[in-house]
C-alpha cells in the first residue's frame, strides 16, 4: 500500500525532527553526555536520510502503485474497499496475535529502565578506558609498534607523544629509504587509521566527509606539485645519494648499508664492517631471497634511473597516510595536549592513587548512567534522583573542598594531611596536617586546655608563645613551674636590693655606696 507507506514515513520524519530538537535543546552535564546526545541526532539524521530516499521513490511511482491505488480509492465505493482493507488487517492479525506495533511517538524519547533492564549508552562500547569518553588519545600500540620499526630513534611514550606527526629529520629522523617497506606502510597506516577512527567518534555532527574530501584533495596537489614534506624532490635525490654508496669522509654525510640497513659515521668505520660475520651473513641471506646485488660500496643506481610502478605506488600511499595524520593530528591538537598533560600527571601517581582515581572514574560513571536513565521520570522521584546525585563517593575519606567535593589525592600528599598529630592539652583531638596542628595553638581550644591547667598568659610570664609546639599536660605544667620560679627569684632579688643616699641626695644600692665610701669619694 503506496499511500499507507507514505504516511508512515511522513510521520516518521516529523517524530525525528521532534527528537532532533529535544536533543538539541538540552544542556550536557560533561563530555560523555554530550558525545551520546551527538550520536543520537547523528543516528536521527541517517535515518532522516534514508526515510527521505524511501519517499522520494515512492512519490516517483516508476510501477506505477502509487497512481494505481489513488485511482482505485476514486473509481470505486470507498466503503468496499474500507472494509476489504479491515478484513486483511482482522486476517493478519488473526494469524500473528502477538506480533508487536511500532509505536513512533514513544520510539525517540529517551527510555527508561523497565524492571531489571539495563539501557545500554551510544559510547559505552565506543571509547578505550585511557580514551576517557574521548577526550585523550590512546597511542600506546602504536607507540610500540613504532619502536618495532627498523632504523627509527627510541622515543618514550612521552616523546612520540609530541613526535608521532613527524615523518622527517630534525624530529623525527626517518630517512627516506627506510620508509618504503611494508612494515612502515602498515604502521602509518594504523595509525591514519585510529586519528580517522577517533575523529569520527568524537565529532559526530561535523561534516566529516567534506574534512576527508579536503585533505585528499590538498595532498594530490601537493604530491604532483612535489611539495609533500618527506616526499620532495631535493629528498629523494639525498634518498638516493644515501644509498647509492660510500661518501667520502669529511663531506658530512654517513655511508649506508643496505644489507645491514644501517648508516655508518665515515668511510673507515664502514670499511671496517664489511669483513664482519653479520654483514656477511646478511648479504647471503637478500641474495638467497633473490634481492640481488647490493650496492654497498659499488657502483650505483643513478638517481635519475627511473624507479618502479610498484614503488611509485608505495611511496605515494605512505606519503598520502603522513599527510592524513598531521592534518587530523592538528585538528586534535586540544586532545594531543590534554594527552600528554594526563600521562605525566600519570607517571607521578603511585599504584593507590590510579586505582582510587579509576574507583572515582566508575562511580562517576553508574551515578551519570543512572541519573540518564531516571530522566524523565514522573515528579515523585525528584527527592530521590537528588539524593542519588548529591551523594559523594570518597573511598579515602578525603577532606571536602569548597565546592563540596574531595579534594584531589595528590593535594592531599602534598599538604602532608594524612599524618596525624596529637594534643592531649586538648583531650587528645587528633590534627590531620602539619598546617592545622600549627594553627590550634592558637585556636580556643588550646587555649582553654592551657586555663584548665592553670596557665595564664600573663605578660610577666612570656605570654602563651613560650607553650607553642607542647602538648603534653606534664610537659606544659613542668614549664609553668620552672617559669613560675623564675619569677619568684627574680622578685626576691629585686627586693633584696638596698637603696643608699647620700649627702647630696644621691640614691644607689647598697654595695656601690659601701665602694665609694672606702675609696673616699663621699
Amino acid at each position: 500500500m503506496p499511500l499507507e507507506d507514505q504516511r508512515f514515513i511522513h510521520e516518521d520524519l516529523e517524530r525525528l525532527e521532534q527528537a532532533i530538537t529535544e536533543r538539541a535543546g538540552e544542556d550536557p552535564r560533561n563530555i560523555k553526555d554530550r558525545l551520546n546526545r551527538d550520536h543520537q541526532i547523528d543516528g536521527f539524521l541517517t535515518r532522516i536520510q534514508e526515510q527521505s530516499k524511501r519517499l522520494l521513490d515512492i512519490y516517483r511511482d516508476r510501477d506505477g502503485g502509487l497512481a494505481k491505488e489513488r485511482q482505485s480509492l476514486s473509481a470505486g465505493d470507498p466503503f468496499e474497499d474500507f472494509y476489504k482493507q479491515y478484513e486483511q488487517i482482522k486476517d493478519f492479525h488473526r494469524r500473528y496475535p502477538n506480533e508487536p506495533v511500532e509505536n513512533l511517538e514513544r520510539a525517540y524519547k529517551r527510555r527508561k529502565p523497565d524492571e531489571g533492564e539495563v539501557i545500554v549508552l551510544e559510547t559505552d562500547n565506543m571509547f578505550t578506558g585511557e580514551e576517557s569518553n574521548g577526550r585523550f588519545l590512546d597511542l600506546v600500540a602504536l607507540h610500540e609498534d613504532y619502536l618495532n620499526l627498523p632504523n627509527v630513534k627510541r622515543l618514550s611514550y612521552l616523546q612520540y607523544l609530541d613526535n608521532f606527526d613527524a615523518f622527517e629529520p630534525p624530529r623525527m629522523p626517518i630517512k627516506r629509504q627506510n620508509k618504503v617497506n611494508d612494515r612502515y606502510l602498515k604502521y602509518v597506516g594504523n595509525l591514519a587509521s585510529y586519528l580517522e577512527g577517533f575523529v569520527r567518534r568524537t565529532r559526530p555532527l561535523d561534516d566529516l566527509a567534506k574534512l576527508f574530501q579536503k585533505i585528499d584533495r590538498d595532498f594530490d596537489i601537493d604530491w604532483e606539485a612535489g611539495k609533500v614534506p618527506g616526499w620532495t624532490k631535493e629528498t629523494a635525490q639525498n634518498g638516493a645519494a644515501a644509498t647509492s654508496g660510500p661518501q667520502t669522509e669529511g663531506t658530512g654525510e654517513g655511508v649506508w648499508c643496505a644489507d645491514c640497513e644501517k648508516e655508518f659515521n665515515n668511510q673507515n668505520v664502514y670499511n671496517a664492517h664489511l669483513p664482519g660475520k653479520k654483514h656477511k651473513r646478511n648479504a647471503e641471506a637478500k641474495a638467497g631471497a633473490g634481492a640481488g646485488p647490493t650496492t654497498n660500496g659499488s657502483a650505483p643506481t643513478p638517481a635519475s634511473a627511473p624507479a618502479p610502478a610498484g614503488g611509485n605506488l608505495k611511496e605515494r600511499l605512505i606519503a598520502s597516510h603522513e599527510h592524513r595524520i598531521r592534518a587530523l593530528t592538528d585538528l586534535l591538537s586540544n586532545e594531543r595536549s590534554n594527552t600528554r598533560v594526563n600521562v605525566e600527571r600519570k607517571q607521578g601517581m603511585t599504584e593507590r592513587e590510579r586505582q582510587s582515581e579509576l574507583d572515582t572514574l566508575f562511580a562517576k560513571d553508574n551515578a551519570a548512567v543512572a541519573a540518564a536513565n531516571n530522566r524523565g521520570d514522573d515528579s515523585d522521584d525528584e527527592d530521590a534522583k537528588s539524593d542519588t546525585s548529591e551523594r559523594i563517593y570518597n573511598p579515602l575519606k578525603l577532606p571536602l573542598a569548597w565546592d563540596g567535593k574531595p579534594i584531589p589525592y595528590w593535594l592531599y600528599k602534598l599538604h602532608g594531611l594524612g599524618v596525624e598529630f596529637t594534643c592531649e592539652i586538648c583531650g587528645n583531638f587528633v590534627y590531620m596536617g602539619r598546617r592545622a596542628f600549627d594553627k590550634h595553638f592558637s585556636e580556643q581550644r588550646h587555649i582553654y586546655g592551657l586555663k584548665c591547667l592553670g596557665i595564664t598568659g600573663s605578660a610577666a610570664m612570656g605570654g602563651l608563645s613560650l607553650f607553642r609546639e607542647i602538648t603534653g599536660i606534664q610537659d606544659a605544667l613542668n614549664l609553668w613551674e620552672k617559669l613560675k620560679k623564675e619569677k619568684r627569684d627574680k622578685d626576691v632579688q629585686g627586693d633584696s636590693v638596698v637603696q643608699m643616699e647620700d649627702g647630696e641626695g644621691n640614691v644607689m644600692p647598697e654595695r656601690i655606696y659601701l665602694d665609694l665610701q672606702k675609696q673616699g669619694i663621699l
